[in-house]
Parts: structure tokens; sequence; C-alpha cells
């Protein structure tokens, strides 16, 4: 093994993501990424750019804390669904109404916890639930977004949504099956779902950087602003008129007071990886911190529907179209986040990449998921090179 030639082959990473700076489609980045190879660790780490372009400019660090979006869903939700699964206290297919009855409403009772999990409950992906709250406020002058009373109502309306096709027909990425299994966590729990997550997982894990900002009612800043000059900043939101930093981008997380089942997470590269880690060591059974027989169960394709690349809260890859690339097995899990977050580990190869970026913070143009499975084959390639 030639560490020169690695290292000359990881190059194609560096340029791959400077160049997506300099055509301002990422203000910035961290990549972490290692694998094991003829019994040495590879491990490779990349950090460029403004975590925050206004209203300051704050540079790039490797503890930049980031808003990790929809990987709060198998890093937070599915982590801890395992865990009550675990313990005994629910099973997969329970159906929810078994513990949230109000689910039961609208042909639902039928609805199990691996529905929701694999995206095949048949709930609705998205509904803009933060704006029906505004509306509500401004005919009825009580403040809503942000408190008790108005998660309260958001997960009430998500408990009785309609489906939009039978359960097991197809599977549908979405927001609402994990704003449902984020409150079955709490229902089950008897404890806040940034409680559990934080004694049950965070902790347990020592992922130290790793936890949800809730939304002072009082409108003061979600975190003091020693904290939040290490947080990067992610867009210009126009119904609440500053540039989001330090807060959940997410707008009906936001909405729910910062804490939700499918978004809300601040977290850092190196916690990311942590966790990855942990993940991994558990499925090969080197790591009792975690359930090593959940974390195998929770990593495998369900096959709801047939087709379906899901496993139970985790991605898989899919042959010809995955973020992760070409070259991750299919004993690979992953997932993303909008902010232009990722972490990807290939079970087998056991390589992880952790790639954490402000994609949606003033940009000239958006970056697409292209860049993603880019530079995930460029490492792939570089740590294999010959």
């Amino acid at each position: 093994m030639k560490r020169s030639l690695i290292e000359r082959k990881l190059q194609k990473v560096e340029k791959a993501l400077d160049k997506a700076i300099e055509k301002q489609e990422i203000p910035g980045a961290v990549v972490l990424a290692r694998m094991p190879r003829e019994g040495e660790m590879l491990d490779y780490a990349w950090v460029r750019g403004l975590a925050v372009a206004r209203p300051e400019r704050l540079a790039m660090r490797r503890d930049t804390i980031f808003d990790l979006a929809s990987l709060t869903k198998p890093i937070a939700t599915t982590t801890a669904i395992m865990l009550l699964v675990d313990e005994g206290s629910i099973s997969l297919d329970d159906p929810v109404a078994k513990t949230l009855p109000a689910f039961a409403d609208r042909g639902k009772e039928n609805v199990t916890i691996r529905n929701l999990l694999c995206h095949s409950a048949g709930l609705k992906p998205w509904r803009g639930f933060h704006e029906l709250l505004i509306e509500k406020e401004r005919k009825t002058g009580e403040r809503l977004i942000g408190t008790r009373e108005g998660r309260d109502w958001i997960i009430d309306r998500v408990l009785r949504s309609a489906l939009v096709h039978e359960p097991g027909a197809a599977a549908v990425y979405g927001d609402l099956d994990f704003i449902v299994l984020g409150a079955l966590v709490e229902a089950v729990a008897k404890q806040p779902f940034d409680e559990f997550c934080e004694t049950r997982i965070f902790t347990r894990l020592a992922l130290h950087d790793t936890r949800f900002f809730p939304i002072p009612v009082d409108g003061s800043p979600a975190v003091p602003d020693g904290v939040r000059r290490r947080v990067a900043a992610t867009e210009n939101c126009p119904w609440r008129e500053r540039i989001i930093w330090g807060e959940v981008h997410d707008p009906n997380a936001f909405a729910m007071g910062g804490v939700a089942g499918h978004a809300g997470l601040f977290s850092t590269a190196d916690d990311v990886m942590r966790f990855g880690q942990l993940f991994l060591d558990a499925w090969h059974g080197r790591n009792p911190s975690l359930p090593d027989e959940r974390v195998r169960e929770f990593s495998t394709r369900q096959n709801l529907p047939e087709d379906s690349d899901w496993a139970l809260g985790w991605d898989t890859p899919t042959a010809g179209a995955s973020s992760s690339g070409q070259y991750f097995s299919v004993r690979s899990v992953g997932h993303l986040g909008f902010t232009g977050t990722s972490l990807w580990i290939d079970l087998e190869r056991e390589l992880i990449v952790v790639m954490l970026t402000n994609r949606i913070h003033q940009v000239a143009k958006r970056s697409r998921f292209e860049l993603r499975p880019k530079i995930h084959d460029a490492i792939f390639e570089g740590f294999t090179a010959e």
C-alpha cells in the first residue's frame, strides 16, 4: 500500500470541493472519511470555505456545528426506536395507534411502526404546517410558532392525516412518518424527545457536540453567541425575516419548537463520524453500546414494497442512481439532509464518509446532489489505489 499514491488520488476530492466553492455552489464543507486497509486505518479530512458569509464572515472549522436536517431521522429517531424495540417497550409490527390512538383516524389503524420507518405508511410526504400555524396566529393573535401548544397542534394534525396510498403499496420518502415516530418515542418513554435522545443516545455514545436547539418562546436566541459562532448558517428565510443561524432551518421543526423526529438535530463532522463508526462496530459485534442484533436488523432492506431500497430508517444504495456513488456495496446504509449533509457507511468494506456542507447559505446556485456521489467515488478510488 503506497500512501503517496493514495494521497495523490485523494487530490481529486479536494479539486471537486474547491471547484464547488469557486462556483459558489457551496460556501464551505467538512468532509471526513475512514477505511481500514492492510491492517492500517486510512483517515481523510478536508475543511475549507466559510461557515458563515453573512451577517459576518466566519471560516469553516473542523468543529463547526451543522444543522443536520434529515440526518436527524437515522441518528436520533431511528436509533431511539431501535433502543425501545430492543428493550421490549415496542415491537416493529405494533400498530402505531396502539401507542398513539389518534393515529387510527381516517383508516390508519393497521399502519405499523415498521411502515413508518420504511416510508411505506401511505402518509403524505410533506405539508407546510408552519404556514397553517402562521395563518392561525394572524386570526387569533395568539403566539403559536415554537410553543408547546403549536407543537401539539401540528402533531395532532399529522396523526389525523389521511393516507394517500395503502400501507405497504409504495415507499415515498417524507417527513410526516418521522414526525409521528418522534411523538411515539415521547409517548412510550414518557419524556420529551430531545431529553430521551440526550440521555439514551448522545451521552451514551459520547457525542458531545450533538444536540437539539429548542427555540425559546420569548424570541431570544436558541443558543448563546459563543456557541452560535461555531454554527454554520443556512438560508435567508423570508418569513422569519433573517438569515437562519443557530436555529433549525426546517420550517415545520422550527414551528414545533426546534425539536422533532424528522429534523432539528445539530452536530459536528467528528460526532457524525463517531456515530457511524459505533454503528459499524455494532454491526460487526464489536460495540456493546448499541445492540448488535438490532443494528443488523435495522440496516437490512425491508422490501416494503418489494422494489423499495429502504431499510429501517436508513436508505441503501439504489442501483445506478444513489447519492452514495457507484462503489458502496449493497451492504451499505446512509442518509442525506436538505441543508447539505450526508452520512454513508459501507458495512462490508468498513468505509465511512461524512460530508457536511452549508449548501443553502448565500450561494449563487444551490449545489445539486451530484456532488455527493462524485466525492464518494473519489474517496473510494483514493483509498483503494494500487
